[in-house]
């Protein structure tokens, strides 16, 4: 039998022209799988052929692991169980147990060979997909060779890609036959179908596409920084020219526009707006609202956002349709938006000027006369009147040296008072403090909304959560759930 095994593969080698050694692993899967049919559960087992004689050994065998980690006694064994075995085994290591082993003819070289094709075309499938990816093409260029429940399925050389419905531009037809280009967005080798997954709606297909028509793009003369799309309808591209003779917007244009128009075309007709990048946000901004004339800007870098004043004319051009283009300037910088008229500007800032009169005079028990030198000179909180540097403070022409040392005592005190709340606060609410996400900045703004514990946090609405704390829906939402999991118990 050793000999006929040795023959067989020998002779499968041959035929499907792979390594031998190919050969004898799917022969050990074969057997392996044949002696599993001998038990009525599942086991893990292992078969070892000599790669000289043809003999081959069977084991059955169970993983090492830990009291927590155990749940299948068919495939795991706890240490000390397994140091009854083997006085050296080790977490990690498998126990074996020498089975019987079956008969090679009562398996049959036709299940053998089965099992043999499939690792081969495996390895095929592999070696197609790795030449591929190894060509470093960006935008895949196929034919249309089906559709599969909206998704179109292109075939791309020896490659067989997919297009999902939800990455194509919409309103866009696409039927057997046609040429398609397409960003290569993803692959997922797991996948038991197309593993190549293309994208027509991503940002980098826009930029992949300027670099085919814009041969300074590929020469390192330019570059495309940053791309946002309303896929079909409008998009923003960010350029930055390292050469100093080169106009990065003219360039990306082309001569009577047949650059960006060839990128417009290949979109389904999407208007492309190209700004210059900076590297001073509030420039980059300025740009990224194009064609929106901007009159003034006022940067929050804490809350990395930007307050926008526009002319009443133009407020329509900045927000754009439904927010358009605000939303794609935002995408593009990175940066949140928030666009206001003059008139707006005024009142918010004068509502900011309220409020901080109203901190100065009640915390500091100073009359607004004094918050509003406070106000002027640029103060903006009691943590700058505390802690800025005596001289600067000094500076004041309307403050003497013993109202600038009696305004800083008094703000430490006030900055200690609410210190020691938030504390005290913090303490109080181990009921909030004990959900993953939740932090002690939270739960004072929580507090300061009456919301002291877990249930009042559960029943609020994300958009409620979002206004009280000021962070991202995404985060919100997860606070929220984890707030509910109690509900589901």
């Amino acid at each position: 039998m050793s000999r006929e095994l040795l023959l067989l593969v020998d002779a499968l080698a041959r035929e499907k022209n792979v390594e031998k050694d190919i050969v004898f692993g799917a022969l050990e899967l074969a057997l392996a799988s044949a002696t599993k049919k001998r038990f009525d559960e599942e086991v893990d087992v292992r078969v070892s052929i000599d790669r000289d004689t043809g003999d081959y050994d069977t084991f059955r065998r169970w993983e090492v692991v830990t009291e927590e980690d155990f749940y299948d006694p068919a495939y795991q064994m706890v240490l000390d169980q397994a140091l009854a075995h083997d006085s050296e085994a080790e977490m990690g290591d498998f126990i074996e147990e020498e089975l019987e082993p079956v008969e090679f003819g009562r398996i049959g070289a036709q299940a053998a060979k089965q099992v043999i094709l499939q690792r081969v075309r495996d390895a095929e499938r592999e070696q197609i997909l790795t030449d591929f990816l190894d060509r470093g093409d960006k935008i895949v260029i196929g034919q249309v060779k089906r559709m599969e429940r909206g998704d179109a399925i292109i075939e791309s050389g020896r490659i067989e890609a997919r297009l999902p419905r939800d990455q194509m531009i919409p309103r866009e037809s696409l039927r057997p036959g046609d040429r398609v280009r397409a960003f290569l967005w993803k692959v997922d080798r797991l996948a038991r179908g197309q593993q190549v997954i293309l994208s027509r709606t991503s940002p980098e297909f826009i930029r992949a596409l300027f670099a085919m028509e814009v041969p300074e793009i590929e020469q390192g003369h330019l570059e495309i920084k940053g791309a946002s799309r309303d896929p079909g309808m409008r998009a923003k591209i960010a350029v930055l020219a390292h050469d100093r003779r080169i106009d990065p917007i003219g360039t990306c244009v082309g001569v009577r526009g047949s650059r960006v128009q060839a990128v417009t075309q290949e979109l389904g007709g999407e208007r492309v707006d190209i700004v210059l990048w900076s590297e001073d946000p509030a420039q980059f901004v300025i740009g990224a609202l194009s064609p929106a004339t901007v009159q003034s800007i006022v940067v929050d870098e804490d809350q990395h956002v930007m307050e926008v004043v526009v002319d009443e004319a133009e407020l329509a051009q900045a927000i754009g349709r439904s927010g358009q283009n605000v939303r794609l300037a935002s995408d593009l910088t990175g940066w949140q938006i928030n666009i206001m008229t003059p008139e707006e500007s005024e009142k918010r800032s004068e509502e900011e000027v309220a409020k901080l009169r109203a901190l100065f005079t009640s915390k500091l028990d100073v009359d607004e006369d004094v918050a509003n030198i406070l106000i002027e000179e640029g103060f903006s909180g009691l943590e700058e009147v505390a802690y800025v540097p005596l001289a600067e403070m000094q500076e004041i022409e309307a403050f003497d040296n013993e109202t600038v040392e009696l305004l800083r005592t008094r703000a430490r005190n006030a900055l200690l008072t609410e210190a020691i709340a938030h504390e005290e606060m913090v303490e109080g609410a181990g009921d909030l403090m004990s959900i993953e996400g939740v932090d002690a900045d939270l739960v004072a703004k929580l507090a300061a909304a009456d919301i002291s514990e877990r249930e009042g946090l559960a029943e609020l609405a994300v958009d409620e959560l979002v206004e009280i704390a000021g962070i991202e829906e995404d985060r919100a939402r997860d606070i929220i759930m984890k707030a509910r999991a109690h509900w589901f118990e």
